[in-house]
């Protein structure tokens, strides 16, 4: 398997999981049943046993000394063994997103600003730029009311995050 291969088998997999973890999300659990987790798990490791197999290790060469550069897909293929328990936490954790999705989205309007414009005039202007948009990017996430929520703000009693989300 070539890297674009294994990285895309890997995807539609990880989706796979990630439309179980959204079911039990659904169910209100607060992990998928032990059977589908281990299932998903074998798979996983399937998954990589194969990719190795279409991209094994390069070999160490007579007479040179330290580690051998190996092959991007070896690399992501030995980073995905290595932290398992971490790529699969959505599996066990249903708090934890399957992907980062949300995360870049906050980020896409700072870099829009700064593609446009080129950057901010100061940095207390940068400052209350990336204050404002945290603040509603975590009025969003909680599934509030953005407009009423700047009202309060601007009329000096701006609404405070629920703890829960925060734990």
């Amino acid at each position: 398997m070539k890297q674009k291969d294994v990285f895309g088998f890997y995807l539609f997999h990880r989706r796979k999981a990630q439309y179980g973890s959204f079911l039990g999300g659904a169910q209100d659990l607060k992990a998928l049943p032990t059977g589908d987790v281990e299932r998903l798990r074998t798979r996983y490791d399937t998954i990589l046993t194969e990719a190795e197999a279409g991209n094994p290790p390069r070999p160490c060469r007579p007479g040179t000394r330290g580690r051998i550069k190996q092959s991007p897909a070896g690399n992501l293929i030995r980073r995905l063994r290595e932290h398992r328990n971490e790529v699969l936490r959505f599996l066990t954790d249903l708090r934890v997103p399957g992907d980062n999705n949300p995360a870049e989205r906050d980020l896409r309007t700072s870099k829009l600003k700064q593609k446009v414009s080129g950057c901010f005039r100061s940095d207390t202007g940068g400052d209350a730029f990336a204050i404002l948009r945290s603040c509603l990017s975590t009025r969003r996430k909680q599934s509030d009311d953005i407009f009423n929520s700047l009202v309060l703000t601007f009329q000096g009693q701006p609404p405070m995050p629920q703890l829960e989300y925060l734990i």
